[in-house]
């Protein structure tokens, strides 16, 4: 009946206005509600990926302070310079950046996989600690050094090592800290902080992943709403401005300036721009990787001859040691074991170079089997370590045990400030001082002398 009565009178005006005036509010409630939340997952999700990059700055710090403590240790061992112990122990008991990484990761609950990495590193490395006091002890016995902390004052000597004289006691304390046992105890506290740092990077990436979703379904929200906004108010002109005409003269904007354009506006709109991003990202990671190519060697990784000469001309000659290494008798690997033995040779020797210097020294292939290092930040007093890297280098070259035959390399050093005519001379004197060692029988290096 009412049926019937509603078919012959018509729907009210009245009526479909008043429930228009409802749906509009109710829909421009949630709108707003959620254009409300948008910001706040945006900035948790920033706030959270804040956290994580402390986090995984406070593991680096660590990282960074146990290279910091070898370096010293080995630097006082092999010229008993008090100055290296005080660093080294300033930065162990002053500075504290190992206690702090594994502070800010207790903070966390989410972290207790990488603190617990970060504190078997910590306990293998407080336990390397000890053998550097005991190296430290030896040179303070050797040099005679009077004012030395009291770590080092508790430790005791081994009889037989006190017997030792002045130069035994300093060889003995050098190859505690520059010996294949400790280079080995190293590298189980480098994995333990790698894999903390790989703890690090699941908990961030799970976390984007959880947030991307929740900021992706409060988009698919607010353009729902928007879209039934739009149809009950009928403002297609103004919507047709907004999400069409708008972004696209933004999106012209971006062009010109060579950026990404920005994904708003209408759903096809934000499709041609992503699709448009997507291009834009693959040219540019195409560019970085010619950009790479052109300035490194393809086989090793490292810098190529056009990498060297751009080096060369911008890197603070006059506090860097340049390293000439020539590798010896490499024709006859070729000859005898082929070119993909001689290729894996070549490797081998940049991997060696990496592991025994700094990440901020630069190393370069410029020849076929003639290699540069750039050791920045050196200056002319660290020959006796830059001679105890050599050393090992040479050494790590003739293990066989990776199935590789048994090479050497002659090396020639020079600093920037022996070259008083700038950079352009500076490699025919790393070359003439390789070449004394070539003369000298090979397997050694030379330091330029004039």
């Amino acid at each position: 009946m009412k049926s019937d009565e509603l078919n012959k009178k018509g729907i009210s005006l009245r009526f479909v206005y008043l429930w228009l005036i409802v749906i509009t509010i109710i829909v421009f409630g949630l709108s707003m509600f959620s254009i409300y939340m948008l910001p706040r997952t945006f900035f948790n999700m920033k706030d959270a990926n804040s956290e994580h990059l402390e986090l995984d700055k406070a593991a680096h710090e660590l990282m960074d302070a146990s290279d910091f403590l070898t370096e010293n240790v080995q630097r006082f061992t092999l010229n008993g310079n008090v100055t290296y112990m005080n660093n080294y122990f300033k930065e162990a008991f002053e500075n504290n950046h190992r206690e702090k990484a594994i502070s800010k990761m207790s903070s966390d609950p989410k972290c207790n996989a990488a603190k617990s990495q970060l504190v078997k590193a910590m306990k293998a490395s407080q336990k390397l600690m000890n053998q550097e006091y005991y190296a430290m002890r030896l040179v303070v016995e050797a040099k005679n050094i009077t004012d030395y902390p009291q770590q080092i004052m508790n430790v005791q000597l081994d009889s037989n090592d006190l017997k030792l004289s002045a130069d035994e006691k300093m060889r003995k304390a050098t190859s505690l800290v520059l010996n294949e046992d400790y280079y080995n105890q190293k590298e189980v506290i480098r994995k333990n902080m790698h894999e903390s740092l790989d703890e690090i990077e699941k908990i961030s990436m799970n976390y984007e992943s959880t947030s991307l979703q929740a900021l992706n379904n409060q988009l698919v929200i607010v353009c729902v709403m928007s879209i039934i906004q739009t149809v009950v108010i009928l403002f297609i002109v103004i919507l047709t401005s907004r999400l069409g005409i708008k972004p696209v003269l933004e999106a012209v904007e971006k062009i010109k300036t060579d950026d990404p354009i920005p994904e708003i506006g209408a759903n096809e709109f934000r499709y041609l721009a992503h699709t448009y991003n997507k291009m834009y990202a693959i040219y540019k990671t195409s560019l970085d990787r010619l950009n790479f190519k052109a300035s490194h060697d393809e086989l090793t990784g490292a810098y190529n001859r056009s990498g060297y000469e751009l080096l060369l001309s911008s890197v603070d000659m006059s506090s860097t040691h340049l390293i000439l290494f020539d590798l010896d008798n490499f024709k006859s690997i070729n000859d005898n074991f082929g070119h993909e033995t001689g290729d894996l040779v070549l490797k081998k020797l940049v991997t060696t170079l990496k592991n025994n210097f700094r990440s901020d020294d630069y190393i370069c292939r410029i020849g076929g089997d003639e290699f540069v290092v750039f050791m920045v930040h050196s200056g002319e007093a660290q020959k006796q370590l830059i001679a105890a890297k050599l050393e090992h280098i040479n050494n790590e070259l003739a293990d066989v045990k990776d199935g590789l035959p048994s090479i050497s390399v002659s090396v020639g050093i020079v600093h920037g400030t022996d070259s008083q005519d700038g950079t352009g001379s500076i490699f025919e004197k790393a070359d003439e001082a390789m070449y004394r060692s070539k003369r000298n029988g090979k397997h050694t290096y030379t330091f330029y002398a004039g």
